[in-house]
């Protein structure tokens, strides 16, 4: 751990160098050790500048998750749905790569614990996240012919996330491109092309 003294930084320059020491501690330590104290010695800043921007660890580690997640507003777009959501679904689970387990768990057992910091965290999944970003790459499948446009729901567009979330949390590590190609060709994609009222 770093402890040399604080470095005078602003702005998107002070974030980054917060965010990276997130994400090394979780790496070094998992989610139950990470402390708001080790952040700050590794970022080469202090205690309150953290707090000002972020009420806890776990918020910490929302706003490090979300800067390392794929761009949603420009998910794939390669003329296929399977191969954009093979894509898409395996950029969001691959940012875990460098983690360990446990740190993941961690984290997902605070936000059930703490309805606040769940209803942040499943208001980044919706328009503006990676639901959003699953919708956008349904509804041009259904444009193409791809897709019946009638099975379109939000529980539908959900649903992948949903699975492997669920993967996630009964397997005990991250869900594998195998299941995210099961899943997709199991189904997502029958339901997603079967016919209206089927």
């Amino acid at each position: 751990m770093n402890h040399d003294k604080p470095v005078r930084r602003r702005g998107d320059e002070l974030e980054r160098a917060i965010l990276d020491a997130v994400w090394a501690e979780l790496a070094d330590h998992g989610y139950d050790r990470l402390t708001m104290e080790g952040v700050a010695a590794r970022a080469r800043t202090s205690k309150p500048v953290l707090y000002r921007r972020w009420p806890n660890r776990a918020a910490l580690v929302i706003a490090a998750l979300g800067r390392n997640a794929p761009d949603y507003q420009e998910p794939p777009d390669t003329g296929e749905l399977r191969a954009d959501l093979a894509l898409f679904l395996g950029s969001l689970l691959h940012r875990f790569d460098d983690l360990p387990t446990d740190a993941v768990h961690g984290f997902l057992v605070d936000l059930l614990r703490d309805p606040e910091l769940r209803a942040g965290f499943t208001g980044g999944l919706t328009a503006e996240g990676p639901v959003g970003s699953l919708g956008m790459m349904i509804r041009r499948a259904a444009d193409r012919g791809e897709v019946n446009p009638d099975r379109i729901t939000p529980r539908v567009v959900s649903l992948p996330l949903d699975l492997l979330r669920d993967a996630f949390l009964m397997g005990g590590s991250v869900p594998s491109d195998a299941v995210v190609a099961e899943v997709l060709d199991e189904i997502v994609l029958p339901l997603l092309r079967a016919p209206s009222g089927s």
